[in-house]
């Protein structure tokens, strides 16, 4: 689907996915609004609290008055029904945490991409032959860089990005881009609890501002 490349070539484009969720809509707007500003375009509200698909619908609405041409993506769907209702909520895309083969088809039925998580080799085959092409790697602290040297010479056609166990310094983010994925996921390391406890949403952007130059270096190099 024309869409689903359009977004791929985004998230690689940008190569950072930041992530997170708060029972604040305040705080996801103000969390939201300084990634923005530091130049984020793909953006993953993750569906891990009480008040995420309200926050979620909420988010939309902001975007559209707002934050132009940024995607809005809802993680760690677990379910056929998740699924349905977060694309119905707007969501440009969908990410999960596992591969299951009723949620591809739930997400190839309403032509929106989803992006499957897996861990190993069979599960990556699995989602392979499925007719996946972004894959997540999670989770990546287990996993390390060492394991994306492993397996990209057996799925070259496949695009990986790996959440968890990655962090806002050069020397991670490079030796990640390395081993050969295409985008990074950042969720407690680049939004922290600080940052949230604290307001410091004019220090969120500057690390975010300095992550993306980071891994634009990185790629080019």
């Amino acid at each position: 689907m024309e869409n689903d490349k359009i977004i791929k070539k985004q998230i690689k484009e940008q190569g950072i996915l930041p992530l997170f969720y708060h029972d604040s809509i305040e705080v996801c707007i103000a969390v939201t609004n300084a990634l923005y500003q530091a130049g984020i375009r793909s953006i993953e509200f993750t569906n891990r609290g009480a008040n995420a698909f309200e926050n979620f619908k909420l988010l939309v609405q902001q975007r559209d008055k707002q934050w132009q041409g940024l995607l809005l993506a809802v993680g760690t769907i677990k379910s056929v029904e998740e699924a349905n209702n977060f694309f119905k909520a707007g969501a440009d895309f969908l990410i999960s945490p596992v591969f299951d083969m009723e949620i591809f088809a739930a997400a190839k039925q309403c032509k929106v991409l989803w992006i499957p998580g897996c861990t190993t080799p069979t599960e990556i085959y699995a989602a392979e032959k499925a007719g996946s092409t972004m894959i997540k790697l999670f989770p990546g602290n287990l996993l390390m860089p060492s394991f994306v040297e492993a397996i990209k010479p057996l799925f070259p056609q496949i695009d990986f990005l790996v959440t968890g166990g990655v962090d806002v310094t050069e020397d991670n983010l490079k030796a990640w881009f390395k081993s050969g994925v295409v985008a990074v996921g950042m969720g407690s390391k680049l939004i922290t609890n600080e940052v949230l406890k604290n307001e410091l949403y004019s220090d969120l952007k500057t690390t975010t501002e300095q992550v993306l130059s980071i891994v634009k270096k990185t790629k080019v190099g």
